[in-house]
């Protein structure tokens, strides 16, 4: 029976009405200059999370913004004004804000801060941001619920002016795409303890294992640790002491916050999967696409992330089945609380061979129809058109040959002769 409950975390749900109250009091702001609010949902303690301290993805400087933001908010309780970039950079002695901007999209891609909204007045006019910000990397489901706007972001990330920012990114992308061509459900339920646990012992081991929603394939390439070590090791085997002493000097070695990847030429059955997923990810057919109308952004594009795993003849029929189940509510059946998730198992049934079109007949059947009756209709019109453009040149060589036949009169001269007919 496919899952048909929505398993977003109980607390995510409780904090939306922390979120209308903030977007609320932007909204009665009386101030001119925007600004934004920030929600922290972790702890109030004087300390900081392990998690964040150890994170392996995490570079020092997106440690200490997080602490600043972190800091602002125990100033003020739970709802206070996020800092400005500015303000940021003073406080974490960063000396350029396009840092703090940096920071604040890595934060925001894996997890640690979600922008849930911006906020306008009855005017249009930008009063503010609304963020959360979390002791603890977000489940990607909880994420999607909270930040409208995650997937496009991701998806823009990948092509940012920064480097830093287009790996992380693209690695999030590789991370879900290599979950969802091994069948993993990456929206289900998590045990928030669990998740815990063997975050804890990822970082713990001196291999680079899943962490969050980061696989462990993915971990190999993005941790900031590994390429340290290896680089390190490399230098042991390879140089005297006296070489190793000065290639690790600050002037010529790459620090601890270097972003670059490890280079192998090791080809391997993760590795294919997730070329695979990608090379299908960026097939143009997904975007030509009929998605269901009651999907909102974030949800189309996971859609299309699923649906990168299941063969092309099959797509649009996948789609046009979670269509009817949404038809099917209007008629009284149970709804679809959790529609990716009820999209997931549909592509399950698919690669499985279990999948039998039913909902979906009518759904094809309908856009058939109107497909049909919006070309009778363009046709119809270019006829009318076509009408009216042949009306419009024979009032116009009418109104030439009046306006001829007054001139030849005026002057005293003969009607002109009709021209012969082909009869004659």
């Amino acid at each position: 029976m496919l899952q048909e409950i929505r398993d977003i975390r109980p607390e995510t749900y409780a904090l939306d009405a922390l979120i209308r109250q903030s977007i609320s009091r932007l909204q009665r702001s009386v101030t001119e200059k925007p600004a934004d609010a920030m929600l922290f949902m972790g702890n109030w303690h004087h300390s900081f999370p392990a998690l964040l301290v150890q994170d392996p993805v995490l570079e020092p400087v997106d440690k200490v913004v997080w602490m600043v933001i972190c800091q602002q908010g125990r100033a003020a309780g739970t709802g206070t004004a996020f800092p400005s970039y500015n303000e940021i950079a003073r406080q974490a002695n960063i000396a350029s804000t396009s840092t703090v901007s940096r920071a604040i999209a890595v934060l925001r891609a894996t997890r640690w801060l979600s922008l849930c909204a911006r906020v306008r007045d009855g005017g249009g006019r930008f009063k503010g941001n609304v963020y959360a910000l979390h002791d603890e990397p977000l489940p990607l489901a909880d994420t999607l619920h909270l930040d409208p706007e995650y997937m496009a972001f991701i998806k823009a990330g990948c092509q940012h002016h920064h480097a830093r920012v287009r790996k992380v990114t693209r690695a999030i992308l590789s991370s879900i795409d290599e979950d969802i061509s091994e069948g993993v459900d990456v929206l289900a339920p998590v045990n928030v303890t669990e998740r815990r646990i063997l975050a804890m012992h990822a970082l713990r081991q001196g291999k680079p294992q899943r962490y969050f929603s980061f696989t462990a394939s993915v971990m190999t390439r993005l941790s900031n640790q590994r390429s340290v070590v290896a680089e390190v090791d490399r230098n042991q085997k390879s140089k005297p002491v006296n070489h190793r002493l000065r290639n690790l000097s600050p002037q010529k070695s790459k620090s601890v916050g270097s972003s670059s990847y490890i280079k192998t030429t090791t080809t391997t059955k993760t590795e294919d999967s997730k070329k695979t997923a990608r090379e299908a990810n960026e097939d143009p057919q997904l975007a030509t696409l009929v998605y269901p109308r009651r999907l909102d952004d974030n949800q189309r594009a996971m859609a299309a992330r699923y649906l990168a795993v299941v063969p092309p003849d099959q797509r649009q029929s996948v789609l046009d089945e979670l269509e009817g189940r949404f038809q099917a509510e209007q008629q009284g059946a149970k709804p679809v609380y959790d529609e990716l998730r009820y999209l997931h198992q549909l592509c399950a049934q698919v690669n499985s061979g279990g999948f039998l079109p039913n909902l979906s007949l009518k759904v094809q059947g309908e856009r058939t129809r109107r497909t049909k009756e919006a070309e009778e209709r363009r046709q119809q019109a270019q006829a009318e058109q076509q009408a009216r453009r042949e009306a419009t040149q024979q009032s116009r060589s009418a109104r030439g040959e009046s306006s001829l036949a007054e001139m030849r009169r005026m002057l005293g001269l003969p009607p002109a002769k009709n021209p012969p007919t082909v009869d004659s």
